[in-house]
C-alpha cells in the first residue's frame, strides 16, 4: 500500500519540487500532510508545523516594518473599518504578487487549503508589542457591505513569523477539543488568557488554519477566537483571509450582469434560480453569482 501511495503522489511531489525551486530559500515548499495536527473539530482548526522557512518569515517582516499602521476592525453596521481597543496591534497589507517569495507563500497556502488564490485577500502582516492583543471576534461578517466582494470569509490562515516568550497565543474560547488530544498536553506554559479555551502557541514558521463557516456555508459560532496579550517578547504574524468566492473581481452598483461560474447555465436549467435564489440571483444589496442565466438583469 505504501508503494502504491508513493506512485500515486509522485507527480505531485515533482510539481512541488518545481515550485520550490522558483525562488531562493524555498527548499521546504513541498506540502507535507504529516506535519499537520488537528487542533479542534468544532471549529475545524489545524496547525502545520514548519509551514514557512526562516527566510520567508524574515522577508515578510522586512516588507512590513516600514509601513506599519494601527490595525482597524470592521464596523458591523456600515461595514467600514475603524480603530478600536478590541484590536491594538499594528499592521499592513502585502499584495499577492509583491515578489517571488510572497507569490510562493501564496502558492503554498492555496495548495494546503485547496482554495483558489483569487479567493484570498492580500496578506496582512501584524506586530503585537507588550500588552497588545485582539479580543474575541469572528472572521466572518455580519454586515452586507463586506460580503458583496467575495462573500463571507470562509477560512483563515494565520502564519506565525516569530516565537513569543510569553503570551500571544491564539485561543478559541468555545472550541471543542478532539478526544484524542485530551490530557496529552500540559498548559503550564500558557498564559491565563490561553487557558480559557483551546490555544495555539505562536512558533516561528508554523501556520494555523481554521474555518469560519460550516460545510453548509453557515457561519460557525464556534470559530470565535482571540489573540492573547503579549506578556514577554514581541509577536509578528501574517493573516490570510479566504472568501467563498473570488476576492479579485469587482462588483459595481446593482451587481454585474454576468455569470460568475461556468456551471450557471446548467444550474439554471435544473431550476436552481428558484430553488437557491440567494446564491443564484441574490438581491440589490448582495448580487448573486448567476444573474445572467437566471435572467435577473
Amino acid at each position: 500500500m505504501s508503494s502504491l501511495w508513493f506512485l500515486l503522489f509522485l507527480p505531485l511531489i515533482f510539481h512541488w519540487n518545481e515550485v520550490s525551486s522558483s525562488y531562493a530559500g524555498s527548499a521546504s515548499s513541498i506540502i507535507n500532510p504529516s506535519k499537520v495536527k488537528q487542533v479542534s473539530w468544532k471549529p475545524r482548526a489545524f496547525v502545520y508545523e514548519g509551514f514557512l522557512t526562516g527566510l520567508e518569515c524574515d522577508h515578510l517582516i522586512s516588507l512590513a516594518k516600514s509601513e506599519l499602521k494601527r490595525s482597524a476592525v470592521a464596523d458591523n453596521l456600515p461595514g467600514d473599518s475603524k480603530l478600536s481597543e478590541v484590536r491594538t496591534s499594528s499592521g499592513m497589507f502585502i499584495s499577492k504578487k509583491k515578489d517571488p517569495i510572497v507569490a510562493g507563500i501564496e502558492d503554498k497556502i492555496s495548495a494546503w487549503t485547496f482554495l483558489p488564490k483569487e479567493n484570498g485577500e492580500d496578506m496582512q502582516v501584524l506586530r503585537y508589542e507588550h500588552g497588545q492583543k485582539y479580543d474575541p471576534h469572528y472572521d466572518y461578517f455580519t454586515d452586507k457591505v463586506n460580503i458583496v466582494r467575495g462573500g463571507h470569509r470562509m477560512a483563515t490562515v494565520l502564519l506565525y513569523l516569530t516565537n513569543v516568550t510569553r503570551g500571544g497565543e491564539t485561543v478559541f474560547p468555545v472550541a471543542e477539543e478532539p478526544p484524542r488530544r485530551r490530557g496529552l498536553e500540559t498548559n503550564s506554559d500558557l498564559s491565563e488568557c490561553a487557558k480559557k479555551g483551546i490555544a495555539v502557541k505562536p512558533r516561528r514558521g508554523d501556520a494555523l488554519l481554521f474555518f469560519s463557516l460550516h460545510t453548509t456555508a453557515i457561519p460557525d459560532t464556534d470559530s470565535l477566537h482571540a489573540g492573547c496579550p503579549v506578556i514577554e517578547g514581541e509577536k509578528w504574524s501574517a493573516t490570510k483571509w479566504i472568501h467563498v468566492d473570488s476576492f479579485d473581481k469587482t462588483v459595481g452598483a446593482g451587481g454585474d450582469c454576468s455569470d460568475q461560474h461556468e456551471s450557471c447555465q446548467r444550474w439554471a436549467s435544473l431550476g436552481e434560480c428558484t430553488n437557491n435564489p440567494e446564491y443564484m440571483v441574490g438581491s440589490s444589496d448582495l448580487p448573486g453569482s448567476c444573474r445572467r442565466s437566471c435572467k435577473a438583469c
